[in-house]
């Protein structure tokens, strides 16, 4: 190999000899190419390598030196982490300390005398260029904030351990840090990457006491690959101790979740699954550990079959819309006075699935407006069926989810299905849930505006399970209000619910908007509901959610009570 003559390199070459002419001969074939810097001795190079080991490209060591030689200096460089990189040639004129100080970690190796000068430098450019290559290399394959391993080097290494060493039992752990993009809006990003590299340094110490390899996947997502732990409650809490130790000021809570081994699972699908178990304890404050089991698992299975069937369903109405009466309460008898469309799903092969089973699930995998065009549809046709057949409006409410008021065509779809049915627009009455108004309150108020302006009536659904203010109520465009069953439902025994009740009560007046009260199931909660002045009752005390031919018979007897009183 010929190097042709340029301007100095920048790279530098720390040239260690106790006899001086060989470090002048070495310095002269290098110096045209090279910035050259010399030792004396094992001691002087150790200082000289720790000095500059940030500049050093390569060290020329000579193996038999006074005070400290050069297996010596190989041992201390490759034994320290930060000065393990830097590539080290041997010179030396026995063949016996070459080969030990190779298989020491010296990379090649120049015998003495130096007389064949294009010889040197070819290796020392070669080994060089070698070691900066794996440095990009190294670049790449680790989190320079961490330095644990980067996430496609790391899958990479997982699947040669699992491939290559079956006998290994490895479980999957994934560490992940609460809410910390508040963190870093609290506390600075500084702090931010302080936390990130704290935890870093913990889970390289862990694994310096087990085997196993470790990376950070995202932003505040680590995961690990370690042999099977006694104790993970433990293991996490050394984590948390570790940032605890950051900050008196700062409250930062991880969470964890294991997918202990499995011979027949590939490590990409261990990790999602140990994902899928920490994101379980995303914002429960008593429990911050989970282990993924076998139930999460036939959970996991029947969920990708649901969602894969999801189409089918559609097309050949496996979706049942059941109809669940509201009843006016503040007339004697009570009055039929609507209806809320609630989705059952009736699989050929799985049988009938309740909406607590499948709903979540839709929503977290964006796929709920695909039901809830479904419901708008059936019901559409359903209140036109009964207007036909019975000669009156039976007013649907109908569910409107986060992810249709992201869609600029929604509006217009409604209006198009009501035009479709020979519908008014107070006959398909729209629900949007109190979570819905303030995770999105600007776009959502301003969708609803629209709405009310053609005509539709708008139902705040589960009013009383979020987080809504007083004065975000008074600019919230609402028609009816539902109170969550969760207030009624112990309103016969405790005094204090039945006070929030009528709280929600005397809102609803402020706003002068009806009350739907959810699930109610007995005489006494009823009378004690129509007493404080609630308009409408929804629960099983009336009915529960029937299918349409069976809802019809409701119809029949609110027609036959109609057709006696004016008898």
């Amino acid at each position: 190999m010929i190097i042709s003559k340029q301007l100095k390199k920048p790279q530098l070459v720390l040239i260690v000899d106790d006899q001086e002419i060989n470090r002048d001969v070495l310095g002269m074939i290098l110096e045209d190419y090279y910035e050259i810097i010399y030792a004396s001795n094992g001691r002087e190079a150790l200082a000289m390598i720790e000095q500059y080991k940030d500049r050093l490209s390569i060290v020329l060591l000579d193996l038999i030196m006074p005070e400290m030689d050069g297996f010596e200096v190989i041992a201390r460089v490759r034994g320290d982490e930060f000065l393990n990189s830097i590539p080290i040639i041997v010179l030396t004129a026995e063949r016996n300390a070459e080969l030990r100080a190779l298989q020491m970690g010296a990379l090649d190796f120049i015998t003495k005398p130096f007389d064949m000068h294009e010889v040197i430098l070819a290796r020392v450019s070669r080994i060089i260029e070698l070691s900066e290559g794996r440095q990009l290399i190294s670049a790449a394959e680790h989190d320079q904030l961490t330095m644990l391993y980067s996430r496609n080097f790391f899958f990479e290494y997982a699947n040669r351990i699992h491939h290559y060493h079956p006998d290994w039992h490895m479980d999957a752990v994934v560490l992940n840090i609460e809410q910390f993009h508040s963190v870093n809006a609290l506390n600075g990003r500084e702090f931010g990457d302080k936390v990130l590299r704290t935890i870093g340094d913990e889970v390289r110490a862990f694994l310096s006491e087990t085997e196993g390899i470790a990376s950070r996947i995202e932003a505040d997502r680590f995961a690990v690959y370690c042999t099977p732990q006694a104790d993970y409650e433990a293991l996490l809490e050394r984590f948390q101790a570790a940032v605890n130790a950051l900050s008196r000021n700062a409250s930062i809570r991880l969470r964890m979740g294991v997918n202990p081994w499995r011979e027949d699972v590939e490590p990409v699908l261990l990790f999602d699954r140990a994902r899928a178990a920490c994101n379980l304890v995303r914002g429960d404050f008593k429990s911050h550990l989970m282990i993924y089991d076998e139930e999460m698992q036939e959970r996991e299975i029947l969920n990708q079959r649901l969602l894969n069937d999801l189409r089918r369903a559609v097309e050949e109405k496996q979706l049942v819309v059941y109809y669940q009466p509201k009843y006016n309460v503040q007339c004697d008898p009570p009055r039929l006075s609507s209806a809320e469309a609630l989705i059952r799903w009736n699989h050929p092969e799985l049988g009938m699935i309740s909406p607590a089973s499948f709903i979540p699930l839709l929503e977290g995998n964006g796929q709920i407006g695909v039901v809830d065009n479904y419901v708008w549809n059936e019901a559409a046709r359903q209140i036109a069926e009964w207007q036909e057949k019975f000669g009156v409006t039976i007013p649907v409410s109908v569910n409107l989810s986060r992810v249709d008021v992201f869609d600029p065509q929604l509006e217009q779809r409604l209006v198009d299905l009501l035009k479709e049915h020979g519908l008014d627009y107070r006959s398909l009455k729209l629900e949007v849930t109190e979570s819905a108004y303030t995770d999105n309150a600007g776009q959502m108020i301003e969708l609803i505006n629209h709405l009310r302006a053609r005509g539709f009536e708008i139902e705040m659904d589960d009013f009383g399970s979020g987080y809504s203010s007083l004065n975000m109520l008074s600019c919230m465009p609402i028609d009816v209000l539902k109170m969550d069953m969760a207030f009624v439902r112990n309103i016969e025994h405790s005094e204090k619910d039945f006070r929030l009740v009528e709280v929600v009560l005397d809102i609803a007046r402020y706003l002068k908007v009806p009350v739907v009260a959810e699930g109610v199931e007995t005489q006494r909660q009823l009378d004690m509901l129509k007493d404080a002045g609630c308009e409408l009752i929804q629960g099983y005390f009336f009915s529960r959610p029937l299918p349409p031919e069976e809802f019809e018979r409701l119809i029949q007897a609110e027609l036959e009570t109609e057709r006696k009183s004016e008898a």
